[in-house]
């Protein structure tokens, strides 16, 4: 992956997304869901940021936030050195160029009615590049035989290519623009096995080639290790914890980082046997309804009555460079038992 350059591409501060909830006859607003609720993370050009957790933890929302298909509810984006959070949607067309999608379904992602030349020009026809119909099928052509499909299937429809396929479509559309940065939600969680390996090792090597950045939503931790540079961890709409990609598996300190990586199979008889799995106990809390203070608190082994549900801890750095939001992060001795591969 490229090097990290010290001035942030993107930057977020104080980032909350509230969903409303209604009730009534004359639907009135009765409380909120509170999806994303008040995040802080920058994100550096050339680099790949992951982020994790459970599903409903505000992964997808985030990403949605970022590239401003959904308008926040407060706090500041900054993109590129210009506040974005508050522009309408006239004043980002601009920037739409720089930033794009690839979701997580690649079946519904594509218009079935459109052919698969169609669906990859359309970036050049809304913003106005290549506006020659041979150019534009001859660049179509390029961006297919790029992301490794047939260009002589430029006409077909979406229903004949497999599933796989259909990714690598949508990865053309998205880096159809040459954008600075690609937001990839849960890009391979619906694909095969073998054939995730192909779309991440596509992304890889197209992130080289175009020198992109790529913020990876997922919620396969052995997906992001092999992926991301750094790796943010969410939980009911917070982040928890954040650190370089090797630093936050092997020496996780937030007590849900040590439980989801507790949770990853280990191939490794002999280190599986040693392995201390740690089931988280209860349900996730509601996010309209969410904990007071630490959020993870009443479902957490190290919880200390008085404080942990009572002071909300910050994102502050801990032993081994990890930021983590936590009173009374992991020991060494804890992650020793967690997570037997960092002691192998």
């Amino acid at each position: 992956m490229s090097a990290a350059t010290p001035t942030p591409l993107v930057q977020v501060r104080g980032l909350q997304k509230y969903f409303p909830i209604r009730a009534g006859l004359l639907q009135r607003q009765v409380g909120a869901v509170r999806a994303v609720d008040g995040i802080d993370f920058d994100v550096y050009a050339g680099e790949t940021l992951g982020i994790v957790g459970e599903s409903g933890c505000g992964k997808s929302t985030t990403a949605r936030l970022v590239t401003r298909l959904l308008d926040p509810t407060d706090g500041s984006i900054v993109w590129d050195g210009r506040e974005i959070a508050n522009l309408s949607r006239k004043q980002l067309k601009p920037l739409r160029r720089e930033m794009q999608m690839i979701f997580q379904d690649p079946y519904s992602s594509l218009n079935p009615r459109k052919t698969v030349g169609s669906i990859i020009a359309e970036p050049f026809i809304i913003h106005g590049v290549e506006s020659s119909e041979k150019t534009r099928k001859q660049r179509v052509q390029e961006l297919m035989e790029q992301v490794g499909l047939n260009p002589e299937h430029y006409n077909r429809l979406p229903h004949q290519f497999s599933g796989g396929q259909r990714q690598r479509i949508g990865v053309a559309r998205a880096i159809a623009l040459k954008p600075k940065l690609i937001v990839a939600d849960e890009p391979v969680s619906a694909l095969d096995v073998s054939i995730q390996a192909q779309i991440l090792n596509l992304l890889r090597d197209l992130q080289r080639e175009l020198g992109l950045t790529i913020i990876f939503i997922a919620h396969d931790l052995s997906v992001v290790r092999h992926t991301c540079d750094r790796v943010a961890v969410m939980y009911l709409g917070k982040i928890v914890e954040l650190a370089s990609s090797d630093e936050l598996y092997l020496h996780p300190r937030h007590p849900y980082t040590g439980a989801l990586l507790s949770a990853v199979p280990v191939p490794d008889p002999r280190l599986a046997r040693n392995k201390n799995r740690q089931v988280l106990g209860g349900d996730v809390p509601s996010p309209a309804n969410p904990p007071a203070a630490c959020r993870f608190h009443t479902r957490c082994s190290k919880f200390v009555e008085g404080h942990c549900n009572v002071e909300e801890p910050l994102l502050s750095p801990k032993e081994g460079g990890n930021i983590a939001a936590c009173h009374y992060p992991l020991t060494d001795d804890e992650i020793a038992r967690r997570v037997p591969t960092a002691a192998a």
